[in-house]
């Protein structure tokens, strides 16, 4: 993993502009989507409920559909890699993070143990920030110590996937072909996860070979950091409104 750029604020950006309209657009999507976070549609929510006995196809697309659409697991997902350029590295991480999120998620349902909604995805809003922080080299900077990155994305992996474990509980999933739907839906989550991460290596990968990344590398962690508070104070709001 690459050293982060040092604290600094960028002074003249020539993509500055391009970087405001990334936050905007990803600000619209989370004002538009705010109550979908970890949640799936109120359509997909009602087909769930209703079907019974093994139906691997549909669970395959609703694990995809969740993955490619939950913003929160992409923006993380973001962070991890932001620094990482080697494929090696990025499928270590990458690995890990699928193995914390799919134990939580299978073992959740399973044993019908979820955490409250509101909490749970005020915790991975916080595994944004935590991440953004990470790649600014905040906790070296502030504490003298660098946390294992890897330890760190597959404990934040667990939390994730106790996040979706909590919403399928809520939806009252038929017991009959419980466990092939399940592992139906998490291998369509693995495959929204790869095909966003394809789609975030074409950009980065673009981005990376830009002179002025190294500048706009910290405003985009910023910009990340805000969109991780600006969820935790969604689910907080949500909490104390419940």
């Amino acid at each position: 993993m690459q050293t982060p750029p040092h604290l600094r604020w960028p002074g003249t950006i020539p993509h500055l502009r391009a970087l405001i309209l990334l936050a905007l657009f990803a600000l619209s999507l989370l004002w538009a989507e705010a109550a979908l976070a970890h949640a799936v549609t109120l359509g997909d929510k009602g087909y769930i409920q209703e079907i019974t006995g093994p139906q691997i196809i549909p669970f395959l697309y609703l694990g995809a559909k969740h993955m490619v659409t939950g913003y929160d697991h992409i923006l993380f997902l973001f962070g991890v890699i932001f620094f990482l350029y080697g494929m090696k590295e990025i499928g270590l991480y990458v690995t890990l993070f699928a193995i914390g999120h799919s134990v939580t998620m299978l073992a959740g349902v399973w044993f019908n143990f979820g955490i409250n909604a509101y909490i749970i995805d005020a915790i991975i809003g916080f595994s944004v920030v935590y991440k953004a922080l990470d790649n600014l080299g905040a906790f070296k900077t502030w504490f003298g110590v660098q946390p294992d990155t890897r330890t760190a994305t597959l404990v934040f992996g667990l939390l994730h996937g106790f996040g979706l474990a909590s919403k399928i509980i809520e939806y009252n999933i038929s017991p009959d072909g419980l466990l092939t739907n399940l592992i139906a839906f998490n291998v369509g989550v693995e495959l929204g996860q790869l095909t966003a991460l394809a789609a975030i290596l074409v950009v980065m990968r673009r981005w990376r070979a830009q002179p002025a990344f190294g500048r706009q590398a910290y405003t985009a962690n910023v910009i990340m950091m805000g969109l991780g508070f600006y969820l935790m104070g969604l689910q907080l709001v949500g909490l104390a409104l419940a």
